[in-house]
């Protein structure tokens, strides 16, 4: 199961559109996970227009809404693996453990937030992803977003990809 990660898209604010790659992206994968910060309806359905199967949560820009139509935490079997997506996680510091308390049922938790991308696995194997942003990279070199593999109960080709910059 083809998997795309994404999450703090903010449009209109910090981009008019979605990156084209980005959208590819999403029609290529059998699942698209966003963590949240859509800030418009309208990015939540071009996404879901563009995917298979959408699985997204609210972030503390999205308003009313948003907040009416996606769930705070979201949960799904993919592949044989348990995940979970949520937008905020805390700090950095102590994030793993803090997740790993906080959500000890999972086997990957997907979320954002921060625009930095996170790939770290705490203790007793729940592993974290953040994808960073594909519109605002804020102080990253690069706009990302991630894609990875979820088969067999197993989480593969976990990749990081740089998005053009915006023009």
């Amino acid at each position: 199961m083809r998997l795309l990660l994404t999450s703090d898209t903010h449009l209109p604010t910090r981009a008019r559109e979605l990156p084209a790659e980005l959208l590819a992206r999403a029609q290529e994968a059998d699942v698209v996970i966003h963590a949240g910060d859509w800030v418009d309806t309208a990015a939540l359905d071009l996404l879901d227009a563009h995917a298979r199967l959408l699985i997204g949560v609210y972030g503390n820009n999205d308003g009313p809404e948003l907040r009416a139509r996606l769930p705070e935490v979201a949960r799904a079997e993919l592949g044989g693996l348990r995940f979970g997506v949520v937008h905020e996680t805390g700090a950095a510091r102590g994030r793993e453990l803090r997740c790993a308390e906080r959500f000890p049922d999972l086997d990957v938790l997907v979320f954002g937030h921060s625009h930095i991308p996170w790939d770290t696995t705490a203790p007793g194997g729940l592993r974290l992803l953040n994808p960073g942003s594909p519109t605002d990279r804020r102080r990253q070199p690069y706009c990302t977003c991630m894609t990875a593999v979820a088969e067999d109960g197993r989480l593969s080709e976990v990749r990081l990809h740089r998005l053009p910059r915006r023009r």
